[in-house]
């Protein structure tokens, strides 16, 4: 994939004075199993408070689409999906949760936090 997908786009958050959650369901995340080359399939529901930017949604689906054709451990990519989204925006909190469809009989959903200090 083109290397401008890793792109996350913001914008201006129109309501700074105030606290409020966005929630974004990611349902078609695909990378491949580092282990075997086989694809995985995951949804991702991010929720965050932003603070000076918002996420803007069509990057968002691009950012996401970029993985399908790299290897990725369940663990290693939702931590990097959340180390990209607080570069870009700096949330004043995020959750992102990773559920993985089914590998091997076994399901796999990978939940980080971050809380800005």
């Amino acid at each position: 994939m083109n290397k401008l997908n890793k792109n996350i786009e913001t914008f201006v958050n129109p309501n700074q004075n105030r606290d409020y959650t966005i929630d974004i369901k990611i349902p078609e995340f695909s990378c491949l199993c580092p282990k075997t080359g086989q694809p995985d399939f995951a949804t991702f529901n991010l929720q965050y408070v932003p603070d000076k930017l918002c996420l803007e949604l069509k990057s968002i689906k691009l950012y996401v689409w970029s993985f399908r054709d790299e290897g990725h451990f369940h663990e290693a990519v939702t931590n990097l999906i959340m180390d990209d989204i607080i570069k870009v925006c700096s949330p004043k909190h995020a959750k992102l949760s990773g559920i993985f469809n089914v590998r091997g009989g076994i399901y796999t959903t990978v939940t980080v936090e971050h809380n800005r200090d």
